[in-house]
Formats: C-alpha cells, sequence, structure tokens
C-alpha cells in the first residue's frame, strides 16, 4: 500500500484549519501532518516536516501566501503547493503563478474536489477549479493563440510534456533523449516565453493548442 499524501494546510483562521481538516481526516490516502497560520510559519513548518503538497491561504498577517510560496520554492523547488483562498481576480492568480503554486482553488470547493486537487499536484500535475480557468484563459485565449511560435518543434515537444504534469526525467524517456538536455531545453523555452514557472508554461500550452 502506498503511503499517504503528506498534507500541511496554512491559514490564519481556525475554524479554516479546522474545517479543512475536518474534510480530509476522511481520506485514507491523505494524511494532514501539520499546520500553520501564516506565511512565516509555513517556511518553518514546511522545512521541519518536508509536506508533498501545501495547502496555502494568500491573505495571512506578518507573510502573505503568495510570499511564502516564493521562498518555499526557492528553497524546495519540489514542493507542491495549492493556494486556497476567495480571491478569484486575474492580478491574484497571475502573481501566485509567477511565485511558483501548481495550484489554485477557492474556498468554496468540495471536498471531492479538493482531494481531487490534492492527488493531481501530488502527481506532477496542475489544478485549477472552473471559475479561476474561466478568469485565467478566457480573456487571453485569442490574442496569444494569434502571436507568433519562437519555439522550436522539439521545444513544443517538452513543452507539451512539461504543460501535462511530466517530470523532466520522464520527459527525459519518453523523447530518448538526455535529462541534461531536457533541462535546456526547459531553460530555452522559458527565457524565449519570458515565463517562470511550470503553472505559466502549462497556461501557454492552453493558450496556444499545443493541449487541451
Amino acid at each position: 500500500m502506498d503511503k499517504p499524501i503528506s498534507v500541511v494546510i496554512v491559514d490564519d483562521h481556525q475554524v479554516v484549519l479546522d474545517g479543512f481538516m475536518a474534510r480530509l481526516e476522511l481520506e485514507p490516502d491523505i494524511d494532514v501532518i501539520g499546520t500553520a497560520s501564516n506565511g512565516l510559519e509555513a517556511i518553518e513548518v514546511s522545512k521541519v516536516l518536508n509536506p508533498d503538497v501545501i495547502l496555502m491561504d494568500i491573505s495571512m498577517p506578518i507573510m502573505n501566501g503568495i510570499e511564502a510560496t516564493g521562498v518555499i520554492k526557492e528553497e524546495r523547488p519540489e514542493s507542491k503547493i495549492l493556494m486556497l483562498t476567495m480571491h478569484d481576480n486575474r492580478e491574484y492568480i497571475m502573481k501566485v503563478m509567477q511565485a511558483g503554486a501548481v495550484g489554485y482553488m477557492l474556498k468554496e470547493i468540495s471536498a471531492d474536489k479538493m482531494v481531487q486537487a490534492i492527488k493531481t499536484v501530488n502527481q506532477g500535475s496542475t489544478y485549477f477549479c472552473e471559475s479561476v480557468t474561466q478568469t485565467l484563459f478566457t480573456q487571453d485565449v485569442v490574442p496569444a493563440a494569434q502571436k507568433p511560435n519562437p519555439l522550436s518543434r522539439r521545444e513544443e515537444a517538452v513543452l507539451k510534456l512539461v504543460a501535462q504534469g511530466n517530470s523532466s526525467k520522464k520527459i527525459a524517456t519518453l523523447l530518448d533523449i538526455s535529462y541534461r538536455t531536457v533541462e535546456t531545453h526547459r531553460h530555452n523555452i522559458k527565457h524565449k516565453l519570458d515565463l517562470h514557472s511550470t503553472a505559466e508554461l502549462a497556461k501557454y500550452a492552453f493558450e496556444t493548442g499545443l493541449i487541451e
């Protein structure tokens, strides 16, 4: 039997923490191993507990969730951070993606969807709830699709696999190239597109029709 997905929940309201814990404790595949009430605590807790997935609120005292996400991703690039918030405006979503989060959910999300999101990002993919996806993609789909594509065919292939949630190691196997070559392609793709995170790459791939 596979070990449960370890989760840390970060929110400055105890009632919210209790509610999320109550939702998730019914799931045998998920184990809530810790909580934090602000971004600074989240950084420290993630260092000590090394969770598989972090559920992170945005608006918190001392340090907000976006700042904390940036720090955690710098220290532990493999961290999978899901933003869980009341905000669904484009500005917040873009800041979260730039910080390195791999998903974005509203706090009103159903328990089933939350579990699905946790399992999805733990497997290496990105997750955005429907309302966030509409906010994120609707305005830019046509303009992005009309822009000239600066990527080579090989870079397009790598980008498509990245956007589908594949690791560099798996991409190397699938394309029969070295791990270092994949990493070089990823670096070049980000440079050409002026993008900085996997979530941003996934967004670009959606907008340009590389993946549906």
